[in-house]
């Protein structure tokens, strides 16, 4: 789609060619050929000038305007004073300017659009039922706890559980996934979808600022404010190169003419004034200044479309040199839906044991706590549970009708002073003593992610070097996942601080310009997130801290966009380190060919604007995702 600015431009473009056609015919001469040749340099670069004066004014001079403006307006002072009438030069040094310009224009805002599109998923309003009637609110109005519907074709608001109703949901815009989603009651349905088919009622779990369509659109809209270091460098590239090429410019025009004229020899001022300006159109850094961000927008673009939203160009330049990526398990390599598969050693009825272990867990919203809550199968009655306390990483006590309950691991168990029962069962074991005397134990196993196999073995194939898990779980239930997906190093039994501590460990020990990736979904996964070189969070899943930690998030969890994001990442550094390579070469090349006298206007015009033309067009293959 063509903006109304660059419809307005093209039209420039168009008419500017049409007259310089025209005047190849007229037999003008004098002031009569320059008053006709300024017609169409003024229609086709009066904001170029404008541009120009205001640099000046404002104390920005070396810009790219600053230099179109200069070598133009130049090579019509040389074709005056030399009597050639030769304005065609000029005219098309700045006709091919703006050609460069609008191309630029055109891919900027297409990278744009591929970004903004998720911006379509902001809602405008809310329904909410009053008296029988549909109203329509402010989503920011709407109180966490409110029942609000969507009726088919609609976004959905705000974050909420279906209390009524059956649909089929578009996610697309969320996670890049065409197939639709089916919900009915009980399901969790995040904002930002599109309600397809039936009408749904939703209890809404969160207010509007804190929903998913609104983390998403700040993490969007706040991408491009932090910069790699490649666009670092070129920024600051040409705030020291622009300066130095008009000094040398200026050298070429004033130093070889004066030296032949103390030599006695002839000067040739209007030779020399014009290679001068030759080199000025020539040195314009526009295909650097312009292409390398868009490599980065573009870049950014083609993640999002995929689902894979990533927070700045940094994080995407870092995301290129990841050579080690750490897991943590549960909720990441597995789903995160825990299941009890055994009751073992117990002295007291199994359905005894689990109630007295549900109700000490009752609390608690950890996944293995709620796995067994499932188990027990009754609602809790928390009045006949006191004095409950959390132990982060070892479990939990609490006093169930009058008895101590202790359930946890076996550190859990050495603390208390209580020998536990070993157990050879693959999972995670849930240790339990009643009034200080071990009582048995519960083993609750997690369930592998169907993709994270075929993840893993991508992520090799993308340069990967190696993969390690990090995990809570006992050694045997920890060895047997990673020995079933191919992980390459596993640390288990581990608290959240030992997390960072084994990342740590490993940061100190990589190579240096390589990058560790960190993949996490739970709230004590945020320090993690927070210290690896790239934190990667599994966004539909994922707790808040995570994914506000994390620089890179996985909006519909699905850890094959993992070595996807990393090839796209590669690809765009590649591109941008063929945008850098070709732009400076191709310059320096015709800057010295201008210089000595080999190269004329024309040359200079490809130098710059057919430079920033393939420049752009090679940054625009960033938009595509690689498979």
């Amino acid at each position: 789609m063509v903006t109304r600015r660059q419809k307005k431009t093209l039209t420039r473009i168009l008419l500017t060619a049409v007259l310089l056609a025209a005047l190849w015919f007229v037999p003008a001469e004098g002031w009569l050929k320059l008053c006709l040749y300024l017609v169409p340099y003024l229609l086709i670069g009066y904001d170029i000038l404008r541009k120009a004066a205001l640099g000046i004014v404002h104390g920005q001079v070396f810009d790219e305007n600053f230099l179109m403006a200069i070598a133009t307006v130049g090579a019509f002072v040389l074709a005056w004073i030399d009597g050639s009438g030769d304005y065609l030069e000029a005219v098309a040094v700045m006709l091919f300017y703006q050609i460069g310009e609008w191309f630029q224009s055109y891919a900027v805002g297409k990278s744009r659009r591929s970004i903004t599109q998720l911006m379509d998923i902001r809602p405008d309003y809310a329904n909410i039922e009053t008296d029988g009637r549909l109203e329509r609110v402010d989503p920011d109005e709407v109180a966490v706890g409110t029942v609000i519907t969507v009726q088919p074709g609609e976004k959905v608001p705000i974050d909420g559980v279906v209390v009524e109703g059956a649909s089929s949901l578009n996610t697309a815009a969320l996670t890049g996934e065409s197939v639709p989603r089916e919900v009915a009651v009980g399901d969790t349905v995040i904002s930002g979808c599109v309600n397809m088919t039936g009408l749904l009622k939703l209890e809404t779990t969160r207010a509007f600022g804190e929903s998913t369509v609104s983390k998403i659109l700040d993490l969007v809209e706040n991408a491009s404010s932090r910069k790699s270091r490649s666009e670092d460098f070129i920024s600051r590239f040409a705030r020291v190169y622009t300066p130095a090429v008009c000094a040398a410019a200026l050298a070429l025009a004033v130093a070889p003419p004066l030296a032949l004229t103390l030599l006695g020899r002839s000067a040739r001022w209007p030779v020399w004034l014009y290679r001068a300006l030759a080199f000025l159109v020539t040195s314009c850094p526009c295909a650097l200044v312009i292409s390398i961000p868009l490599s980065f927008f573009a870049g950014l673009g083609g993640a999002s479309r995929e689902g894979v939203l990533v927070k700045g160009s940094n994080f995407l330049e870092a995301l290129s040199q990841v050579r080690q990526v750490v897991f943590d398990k549960t909720g990441t390599l597995t789903m995160g839906v825990f299941q009890v598969s055994g009751v073992h050693h117990s002295d007291l009825p199994q359905e005894k044991l689990m109630e007295y272990v549900a109700l000490a867990e009752s609390a608690s919203s950890h996944p293995i706590s709620k796995s067994i809550q499932r188990a027990y199968g009754l609602e809790p009655d928390r009045t006949r549970v006191t004095d409950v306390r959390e132990l982060s990483g070892n479990g939990v006590i609490a006093t169930v009708d009058g008895r101590q309950i202790a359930a946890g691991n076996e550190a859990l168990m050495e603390k208390l002073g209580v020998p536990a029962s070993p157990c050879h069962s693959v999972g995670t074991i849930i240790h339990v003593a009643v009034d200080g005397a071990y009582a048995g134990h519960i083993v609750v196993s997690d369930v592998v992610r169907p993709q994270a196999r075929d993840a893993l073995r991508q992520l090799k194939a993308a340069g990967v070097a190696r993969t390690v898990m990090l995990t809570g779980d006992n050694d045997p239930a920890a060895q047997a996942v990673a020995a079933d997906l191919g992980v390459d190093q596993v640390y288990s039994r581990l608290l959240p601080q030992d997390k960072v501590e084994r990342v740590e460990a490993l940061l100190s020990d990589q190579p240096k310009g390589q990058r560790l990736a960190f993949v996490g979904d739970g709230v004590n996964d945020a320090p993690v997130l927070s210290r690896a070189d790239v934190g990667i969070a599994m966004g539909a899943m994922g707790s808040d801290a995570a994914i506000e930690a994390a620089d890179v998030v996985l909006m519909d969890d699905d850890l094959m966009k993992l070595p996807k994001a990393i090839r796209l990442a590669k690809r765009c550094m590649a591109i941008v380190w063929q945008n850098i390579v070709f732009a400076i070469g191709v310059k320096v090349l015709c800057l010295l060919l201008v210089a000595v006298g080999a190269a004329n206007m024309w040359l200079a015009i490809f130098a710059d604007v057919g430079v920033m033309v393939l420049a752009v067009l090679n940054a625009m293959r960033c938009l595509k995702t690689p498979e």
